[in-house]
């Protein structure tokens, strides 16, 4: 199972790909979450400590790593463009929870379309995700897919957009959809969530295509809670836990 999930900050993207991990280990399934988003937090969804998460240095950042792999350095201006990378997360990934946590980080200079040795690496590693057979990896992405280019989109089981009850919300879905399609993905999924009512599922239901959405996930304020203490919503919320359950009840379905 191969899903990447994204959308604007402060949805709850983190928060759906953090329990959906923890739902998949606690089957004995070998779990890998990357931490693709600029604004990395997925480590304290999982369950590590902030002094834990401050510890962890993102693969990008990574420069000796970066060198090594692409050959890139002061003195050499060119680098490889398929770096060896398929040993990188097993060995800089953090486990928790039965999940294994991999932080990507995120290309820091230069413009939004370079071709620089980190973009390459960032990009190489992806790829070689999706080349886990026997694993579970769960992508919690920023909201553009910049990262993922046709072959590694191509074997993505899901494309996820986490969304609020809101116009600005469906204007992000219908903007992740055309990135999608600009990489050969026709199909993209919703998770609604911070839902609050009746009314406000009706307003996503008249929005969202009925076989896009994949359920709901009401507003939580032990959620909230979880955030602000910094700890992981799925030792804190048993009601989104149960609702997370039953989207990773209809993903897994279509994946059988």
């Amino acid at each position: 199972m191969k899903v990447a999930v994204t959308g604007k900050g402060g949805v709850g993207k983190t928060t759906l790909s953090a329990v959906l991990a923890r739902l998949y280990a606690d089957e004995g399934r070998t779990v890998l979450a990357a931490d693709v988003d600029p604004d990395a937090n997925l480590g304290l969804a999982l369950g590590f400590s902030e002094e834990e998460v401050n510890a962890i240095t993102p693969i990008s950042r990574m420069r000796k790593l970066v060198e090594e792999r692409t050959g890139a350095n002061n003195l050499n201006k060119f680098f490889k463009l398929n770096p060896q990378v398929s040993d990188i997360p097993d060995a800089y990934a953090r486990e928790i929870n039965g999940v294994k946590l991999l932080v990507m980080g995120t290309v820091e200079t230069g413009g939004s379309g370079c071709v620089c040795p980190e973009h390459v690496m960032l990009k190489a590693i992806l790829s070689s995700l999706v080349f886990r057979k026997d694993d579970v990896v769960i992508m919690d992405m920023e909201a553009g897919l910049e990262h993922l280019g046709r072959g590694t989109a191509s074997m993505m089981d899901q494309f996820i957009v986490v969304i609020e009850p809101g116009a600005r919300s469906i204007q992000t879905y219908e903007k992740v959809k055309q990135l999608a399609a600009d990489i050969g993905i026709h199909r993209v999924r919703v998770v609604a969530n911070k839902v609050r009512d009746a009314q406000d599922e009706a307003f996503l239901k008249n929005r969202i295509p009925e076989d896009a959405l994949l359920g709901f996930i009401h507003y939580s304020g032990e959620v909230i809670d979880a955030d602000r203490r910094g700890m992981s919503p799925y030792d804190t919320s048993p009601q989104t836990v149960e609702e997370i359950r039953a989207i990773k009840a209809r993903i897994d379905a279509e994946k059988a």
